[in-house]
């Protein structure tokens, strides 16, 4: 067995996100983030699998900087894993918008680089940040395959009845306005760890994936692929989310900008000042709503039903497109943690043959697990996802053809 060094890189805008696995068992050797990169207040934060921690507070200019930080902290002789950066021998890089060009991960050549730059305008506040990594990392580890994984390529399958939006034809043709879906590295991840676990193929099995976190997004699974899922053009679309509003009567936007509102607030409303915390005013955190919720705040109990109604109608839109449902699976922050919310979820999907175990429910908490009942003719399953160890199967796999 050929072992490899993968680094996993999530950048962002102002923050390095990184971990170092070795493949192809998943091993995870070290997380890490610089953060606050551009501020004088900037940091490193790192742990190794032995539990050594590494912290500095450095000014860090840009991300060119930020990579020679973790690259250091990575190396350090008594807190790091490595002896030299050139035992890495891939970088795998989470992209978020990757556009209708890729269906699967790549390896990062100069034609991948310009169809990332040219979907920036669909995702301005990820691509730009996701390729300032790719050049940073290109430049500090020129020895390295670097590939590229992108969050929209699993949605690629959709049929064209439904990723087209009923608008003019010619903004799909123009501006490729259609719906892209977002969350794919993670609903691959765990339909991957679902079928494993419970030992079935992926050619005849139909799954419901709910990823709820801050971002939430749920997908539709057909034989392995995805054929429907929530969020659109952008993150935007869909269920309620931590900020983001979810489905709305797009006429709202036109109603508050007569009343006076500037479209860039509106958009900024619609994104950061909505969801969870727009309904509760307490907090975009279901963990401080359902406390206040519990004290008698009319608001916070109000946004945790209208998050759950809108998860509940989505699954009921789903069994109605893939006919048959085989699985149901929760993950991400609030599907894999909160044993509450799964309930509520549930609660009356007997008709459709969804059968919660509330037992079983609170008893695999956030592990992986089955909560369904027997007789529950939908499994229905506890998945914590790892989109990291994705990607850094994806970066093992192309660099092993």
């Amino acid at each position: 067995m050929l072992h490899r060094k993968i680094l996993v890189i999530n950048c962002g805008s102002s923050s390095l996100k990184y971990q170092l696995f070795l493949m192809p068992e998943g091993l995870n050797l070290v997380k890490g983030i610089v953060e606050k990169i551009g501020l004088k207040d900037s940091f490193i934060k790192q742990e190794t699998k032995d539990g050594k921690t590494y912290e500095k507070k450095k000014e860090v200019k840009d991300h060119k900087e930020a990579f020679k930080l973790m690259i250091d902290a990575i190396t350090d002789k008594e807190y790091g894993i490595i002896s030299d950066i050139n035992e890495i021998n891939a970088v795998g890089h989470r992209v978020v918008h990757g556009g209708e060009s890729y269906s699967d991960s790549v390896i990062i050549d100069e034609k991948v680089i310009e169809t990332i730059e040219k979907c920036s305008d669909l995702a301005p506040l990820h691509n730009p940040p996701n390729l300032q990594g790719i050049i940073s990392a290109i430049e500090a580890m020129p020895n390295a395959k670097h590939t590229a994984t992108f969050d929209t390529a699993f949605h690629q399958t959709l049929p064209d009845y439904a990723y087209t939006y009923p608008l003019p034809y010619e903004f799909y043709e123009q501006y490729k306005i259609r719906k892209y879906g977002f969350h794919g590295t993670s609903h691959r991840y765990v339909m991957t760890k679902a079928l494993q676990f419970c030992e079935r193929s992926a050619k005849n099995t139909n799954l419901i994936t709910v990823h709820l976190g801050n971002g939430c997004s749920i997908t539709a699974i057909n034989a392995g692929k995805s054929v429907d899922t929530s969020m659109g053009l952008t993150p935007l679309e869909g269920l309620v989310m931590g900020t983001r509003s979810g489905d709305i009567d797009p006429a709202i936007i036109g109603y508050l900008a007569d009343k006076g509102y500037d479209i860039k607030d509106i958009m900024n409303t619609l994104n950061k000042k909505s969801g969870l915390l727009g309904i509760s005013g307490v907090s975009n955190d279901l963990r401080d709503i359902e406390k206040a919720a519990s004290e008698g705040n009319k608001r916070a109990q109000l946004a945790i039903d209208v998050f759950a109604y809108r998860v509940k109608k989505y699954i009921g839109a789903y069994c109605a497109i893939i006919v048959k449902v085989d699985m149901l699976i929760f993950t991400g922050g609030i599907g894999q943690n909160s044993v509450l919310m799964r309930e509520r979820i549930c609660k009356n999907l007997q008709n459709i043959g969804i059968h919660l175990d509330p037992e079983r429910n609170r008893l695999v908490g956030s592990h992986l697990g089955i909560i369904s009942t027997d007789y529950s003719p939908v499994t229905i399953l506890v998945v914590p996802t790892d989109e990291e160890e994705r990607i850094a199967r994806d970066a093992y796999e192309l660099i092993m053809k």
